[in-house]
């Protein structure tokens, strides 16, 4: 049985920084070459840099990860895989910024420790997919209000410059193509075939 120690970094997104996990995961004691890192969603554990550390895990060993939502988001996929770490891998998990889940053999038997683990990835696992949930619907209903505000949403629509009108006009009589129009008037291709097909009115 090993007795090695992993941590585990994960942030949504490559522009997110992860400073304070690899800060809290060094001070664990854990070295660099121990702490694996992705930067995806948490909506599934399909990542490489997880999957990576799965396989080096062994009976014995511990994984780190600064708080559960770094592991994961997903409720019925996270605690999935605590399953696995647990019981199939037979290691040990500790997140720590929630003391109570750290399934090291602390409370004096091996029953407890299970117990108290397992009651705890539950509701905590529970939560962070909840949260994940609330955010989403909150993104939602702030979207649909916007909307509802006349506020446009993405990106703005490019104007169309001084000059289209006569290129449309000699596109519509064939004497242009839609490439070399588009070319004289700076834009792409998709867009001025876009332009062409609104509404006359929209012809400036």
């Amino acid at each position: 049985m090993s007795n090695n120690i992993y941590g585990y970094i994960r942030v949504s997104t490559i522009s997110q920084r992860d400073d304070r996990q690899w800060l809290a995961l060094e001070s664990f004691g854990i070295p660099k070459k121990c702490i694996f890192v992705d930067k995806q969603s948490g909506k599934d554990f399909d990542r490489p840099a997880y999957m990576e550390m799965m396989e080096r895990l062994n009976p014995g060993d511990t994984l780190v990860v600064k708080s559960l939502d770094r592991l994961g988001r997903n409720y019925e996929e996270m605690t999935r895989q605590l399953d696995i770490i647990t019981k199939e891998k037979e290691a040990a998990i500790v997140v720590i910024d929630l003391p109570l889940l750290d399934t090291r053999n602390k409370y004096g038997d091996d029953l407890t420790a299970k117990l108290i683990s397992n009651l705890v990835i539950q509701v905590f696992s529970y939560v962070a997919e909840t949260e994940r949930n609330m955010n989403h619907q909150r993104t939602m209903e702030g979207l649909a209000a916007a909307r509802a505000r006349g506020v446009q949403l993405g990106r703005r629509p490019i104007e169309k410059p001084n000059g289209y009108k006569a290129f449309r006009e000699r596109w519509e009589a064939g004497e242009v193509s839609a490439r070399k129009a588009a070319e004289a008037l700076g834009v792409s291709t998709p867009t001025f075939l876009k332009w062409v097909k609104e509404p006359d009115d929209a012809v400036e």
